[in-house]
């Protein structure tokens, strides 16, 4: 399987994105923030998740690690295949996306294209418990504000030492975000 790439973006087109890797081009699609923020020419590394089925291989990639376990996720889901995770993935960023399953917003994740309204409010029911509570600085009461546009480098290192996304994000929930990524990863391993 094919878990990460890192090369240079030689074309964009549609949601995909041809990354040459020591000069053989893979096709990976991404979701749209991923997409947009992407430049030709630029070097980048994603994420990857190899789909493979009877008439097709299929590459979806994401610039986070946190990203990807959301859109594993969404297509253990029954009734959303991998173009359908991709798709809720291109509603926001990936933090954002996670809380509005954490909030209960079925209404958000209906808006990704060729997601009704009962596979959005599967897609909570299954996995409410499992993305963790709503993150104090992407959350309010009523709704959520919009989430920084970095990515959470502590989030990303934690699932990448193993912790699963639910752990992962309740233990640096009590950590100060204005702190450094290395003390606040320290400060939610001694939690």
């Amino acid at each position: 399987m094919i878990a990460r790439l890192s090369g240079k973006i030689v074309e964009k087109f549609g949601n995909s994105v041809i990354v040459d890797v020591a000069g053989v081009g893979y096709e990976v699609m991404v979701p749209t923030p991923d997409f947009e923020s992407a430049m030709l020419d630029e070097e980048r590394k994603f994420f990857t998740y190899h789909a493979v089925r009877e008439n097709a291989e299929e590459l979806y990639g994401f610039s986070t690690l946190v990203a990807k376990k959301i859109f594993e996720l969404l297509i253990s889901v029954q009734g959303v295949g991998p173009k359908a995770g991709i798709a809720i993935l291109s509603l926001a960023e990936a933090e954002e996306v996670r809380n509005a399953i954490a909030n209960a917003d079925a209404a958000f994740i209906a808006k990704a294209s060729g997601v009704g309204k009962k596979s959005a409010e599967r897609v909570i029911v299954n996995l409410r418990d499992k993305v963790g509570a709503p993150s104090k600085y992407g959350a309010s009461e009523a709704k959520y504000a919009k989430v920084a546009e970095v990515s959470d480098e502590a989030l990303d290192a934690l699932i990448a030492l193993g912790f699963p996304l639910k752990e992962a994000t309740a233990a640096l929930a009590e950590v100060d975000v204005s702190l450094p990524v290395e003390e606040r990863i320290k400060l939610a391993l001694k939690k």
